[in-house]
């Protein structure tokens, strides 16, 4: 099935504990680029993160969202500094000796100084979070997925039509091209009739001036290339693997043909069709750096 590279997919999970927020969206690169942003404290979750997208896709830009709020704080434990705490008592009571004070020191004297207290993460299980992570990032990545491929589906259509538009203007191409030899051999028996008057011109001169051309603009081989290039195309596009790069060297096979035809053909109307396949072509260009 062809995938478009553009997509995006999300998946929430509340309960009492916490909520956590997958968003993964994409655009279209040259390679696969992936991007995750997620917070500090889940930093080793990056490269498993990293490894389960790089497994689901092969080509495109991917940014990936972790969002995690934390509803209780049983992950947290604050620690006391004894160090910094017992160096404020004693500062405490030697401003009360030498102020003459008799007031005991308490303990909420010392409470009101804030940095005693050390809060601090306590350490999670790794692989409990990551299976945590995993059962909100799958669905996510299918819902992600899922986009591509409704856009593949719209942009296989889209390109059968613009192909089939091609091979229409290849068609007419391929009457009008014996028709450019006949109008030469004519043109050139009035050209030798009106420079030589009622001389007698060479049949077999002219007979090899028409050949000589019939050569020179024989565009044969390149219609029955770019005819094997549509049949081509419909077998890239009915595969179940990334195509992308397959269908943007097809193009480029389809462009340098139709190159070929307009340089050979001496013909106004093929030049015509010439410059209509070719915008034709650009459509395709186009449309195909989006697909993976």
């Amino acid at each position: 099935m062809l995938k478009s590279m553009t997509g995006y997919g999300r998946f929430e999970q509340t309960d009492d504990v916490r909520k956590i927020v997958i968003d993964i969206r994409s655009v279209n690169h040259r390679y696969s680029d992936v991007a995750i942003k997620l917070p500090r404290a889940y930093g080793y979750l990056e490269d498993k993160i990293r490894e389960y997208v790089l497994g689901k896709i092969s080509r495109g830009k991917v940014d990936v969202f972790l969002y995690i709020e934390n509803y209780t704080n049983d992950d947290k434990a604050v620690l006391l500094d004894e160090a910094l705490c017992m160096n404020y008592f004693d500062l405490l009571r030697q401003m009360r000796d030498q102020c003459g004070i008799k007031q005991e020191i308490t303990v909420s004297d010392l409470a009101r100084f804030s940095d005693i207290f050390i809060t601090k993460q306590q350490e999670e299980d790794k692989d409990q979070v990551w299976q945590r992570i995993l059962s909100c990032l799958e669905p996510a990545m299918q819902d992600f997925l899922a986009m591509r491929c409704r856009e593949g589906e719209r942009m296989r259509r889209d390109l059968l039509e613009k192909a089939e538009n091609i091979r229409k203007l290849t068609e007419q191409i391929e009457i009008l091209a014996p028709k450019v030899v006949e109008d030469y051999a004519v043109k050139l028996r009035d050209r030798m009739k009106e420079l030589l008057g009622d001389f007698q011109a060479d049949e077999g001169r002219i007979l090899t001036e028409v050949g000589i051309l019939a050569d020179r603009v024989c565009i044969s081989e390149e219609l029955v290339r770019l005819k094997s290039h549509f049949v081509e195309l419909g077998e890239i596009l009915s595969q179940d693997e990334p195509v992308g790069r397959k269908l943007d060297f097809l193009v480029q096979e389809l462009n340098r043909e139709t190159n070929t035809i307009g340089s050979k053909a001496n013909d106004k109307e093929i030049t015509k069709l010439v410059v209509e396949m070719k915008s034709e072509i650009e459509k395709l260009r186009e449309q195909i750096q989006n697909i993976e």
